[in-house]
């Protein structure tokens, strides 16, 4: 006779060929698409199995395991998980289900599974079948007891009675049936005494005739009417409980019970058979099985490279001990704005590209930890597929190749570098003649608006063209700074004079406040001047190139000193920064400005401010503008100072 499976599943392609599968192994199929819908079913068809999937919208798996349970604790659940549901699948043990399959389904898996639980559903009709015999062999010798009672006197009575229950008793403990059974029968009084055992329940436990029902519990609280037997007693019905037994040898063994009660002619429990199933091999199973994903889990998060796993809408589901330590691990954040602040998918996203054709990619990039450090990765993606092959999530593994860039850095760069400089000096050389000539021929024509005019233009060019070739000189090599001690209101006022005339021929208002620097200051005075005239063209040109209407831009650069600290604060109200370019500024070749920019200002500014044991403080937004707080020591310290960088 055919079994009944109902095939629980959202997905209509997996109840339709799923459900031509379970067909071909020769069974009938309902299927249901929810787990409501299923409970239906279930309550007017009644089938033998019900194979469900763990994740479905509404009622998950689980829960319908538990309404079913609930419904009919005998009712046969198995489960289908994907990988990434282990501890569903567990979960769902714990629910005593019956069993549970990974997708991709294979077929040799599933038949085999079915047939195991089919052979437990016909292991427990026949003990079904048993106990109603048993029932009726009692009734049958009970009647036989009573007809004794009314032929023969007390004594033969007696001795009837004693025949009926050793006639039991051998059924239970001589039946080859009984014997063959793979799990623990026993039979016990009214008095919560063990009458009888089959063969295998005297090997594991040993004679236990005579002892209380309760004996073998290793729950000290499991007695009288709190064990399973009792409470059959107590209310007339069968019992099922999870247990843990003492066997022969000392041993704990973690058991189902079942009991069954037997009635006397007038309705009353006279007797009740125990049934009681070792499940040591689930646990053995459910062992090694958390044994594997620990394993694999310690290779996971032992990587060192960042590792993690994305779904389509680029948020993280999972990720490894050395990805969460550096970039964190907040569940729903989207991988571009916890590895590159960005409210947008990352241009050229390699996670984009194999979700788009299922293929591995690689891209070298830069990303930002959540203590603000830079690292340069070499990142891998490989798709994950779901059981029709469709790419469900991408992994993604991210190599810290920050060392090895620095080594190359001053390797490689300085070829692409002098090659990147070489169009922008010709320029400016180029310029540099036309200046030349405008003075030249105001000298010829005794003009001096036209002689001033270029030789504006010859200043200028030659300042950026200085400025320009000691950037090339200072990243080509580290030199030692040339200390010497300077009036620090001379410093600051060259620095001034340098300014002044560029912004107000951009059209910026600047500001400045010097009078907070009395006394001297211990530095390489030229390196030094030059990162911050870098940090004030910077902001001259942020406000030049802001095209707000009706917007007047300015400048502000105002110094205070302590006795042992200069605090050097420079703003502007120009175009501002984005979070990712302000956390990539001091970045090697890193320009905002496009053609126009080297990309060595700002890393050679940084480097010069570190030198001299300072540090800088940066504030920005688009549209608002940038806010620069440079700090450091009067006199470049011979031991550690600490500096904050924070703008206050």
């Amino acid at each position: 006779m055919k079994k009944t499976i109902l095939l629980v599943d959202d997905e209509q392609d997996i109840r339709k060929f799923l459900g031509m599968s379970l067909e071909e192994l020769g069974y009938s199929v309902l299927t249901a698409s929810t787990g409501a819908e299923a409970l239906e079913l279930y309550t007017r068809e009644q089938p033998e199995i019900i194979l469900t999937d763990v994740k479905m919208p509404g009622m998950s798996g689980v829960d319908l395991l538990i309404a079913l349970k609930e419904q009919n604790p005998d009712a046969e659940v198995v489960m289908i998980t994907g990988h990434g549901d282990m501890d569903m699948a567990i979960q769902s043990l714990k629910h005593e289900a019956a069993d549970f399959i990974t997708k991709p389904i294979q077929d040799e898996i599933l038949e085999a599974t079915l047939k195991r639980v089919s052979e437990k559903i016909d292991m427990r009709r026949k003990l079904n079948e048993y106990t109603n015999n048993l029932e009726r062999m009692v009734e049958e010798k009970s009647a036989q007891v009573i007809e004794l009672e009314r032929q023969v006197a007390a004594r033969q009575m007696v001795d009837g009675i004693a025949s009926a229950l050793r006639s039991i008793t051998d059924d239970v403990g001589g039946n080859e049936t009984f014997n063959a059974m793979p799990c623990f029968i026993s039979l016990h009084n009214a008095y919560l005494e063990i009458v009888a055992v089959n063969q295998l329940y005297k090997k594991k436990f040993g004679n236990m005739i005579g002892h209380n029902s309760w004996d073998l519990y290793a729950d000290p609280n499991a007695r009288d009417a709190g064990c399973p037997v009792g409470r059959t007693f107590a209310t007339g019905k069968g019992q099922r409980y999870r247990k843990t037994l003492r066997t022969f040898d000392g041993d704990q063994l973690p058991v189902i019970v079942h009991t069954a009660p037997i009635f006397d002619q007038e309705g009353e429990v006279d007797m009740v058979l125990e049934f009681t199933v070792d499940i040591t091999e689930v646990k053995r199973l459910q062992d090694e099985l958390r044994a594997t994903r620990e394993k694999y889990q310690v290779l996971f998060d032992e990587i060192p490279c960042f590792v993690s796993v994305i779904d389509k809408d680029f948020n993280t589901t999972a990720s490894n001990r050395l990805y969460n330590e550096l970039f964190g691990a907040e569940p729903g954040v989207p991988c571009h704005k916890v590895l590159a602040h960005r409210d947008t998918p990352c241009t050229k996203c390699p996670a984009a590209k194999t979700f788009a054709d299922g293929k591995t990619h690689q891209r070298e990039t830069i990303i930002t930890a959540k203590d603000e450090r830079k690292y340069n990765v070499l990142v891998w993606t490989a798709p994950l597929r779901d059981e029709n092959g469709e790419v469900t999530e991408v992994m993604e593994l991210a190599a810290d190749i920050t060392q090895i860039r620095e080594l190359q850095d001053h390797l490689a760069s300085l070829g692409l570098m002098i090659g990147s400089m070489s169009h922008g000096i010709k320029g400016m050389l180029t310029a540099l003649d036309g200046g030349i000539y405008r003075v030249e021929s105001g000298m010829k024509r005794g003009d001096e608006d036209r002689m001033q005019a270029g030789w504006d233009t010859v200043k200028d060019l030659t300042h950026r063209i200085r400025s320009m070739v000691m950037q090339m000189l200072h990243y080509a090599k580290n030199r030692e700074l040339n200390v010497e001690e300077i009036e620090l209101k001379d410093f600051f006022q060259a620095i001034v004079n340098i300014i002044a005339p560029q912004a107000h021929k951009a059209g910026v208002e600047f500001e400045y406040d010097l009078h907070g620097t009395p006394g001297t200051l211990t530095v390489d005075a030229h390196v030094l001047s030059a990162a911050l005239v870098n940090f004030l063209e910077n902001a001259v040109d942020a406000c030049a190139s802001d095209s707000t209407p009706d917007k007047k831009h300015r400048v502000t650069f105002d110094v205070h000193a302590t006795e042992e600290i200069l605090r050097i604060h420079i703003e502007d109200n120009g175009t501002g920064m984005d979070q990712e370019t302000r956390e990539k500024m001091f970045t090697l070749f890193f320009s905002s400005k496009g053609f126009k920019g080297t990309g060595l200002g700002l890393f050679v500014s940084d480097k010069s401010i570190r030198q001299h044991g300072g540090v800088i403080g940066v504030n920005s937004a688009p549209g608002v503008g940038t806010e620069f707080v440079v700090r450091i020591p009067r006199r470049i310290p011979e031991g550690e100072i600490t500096i904050t960088d924070d703008c206050e």
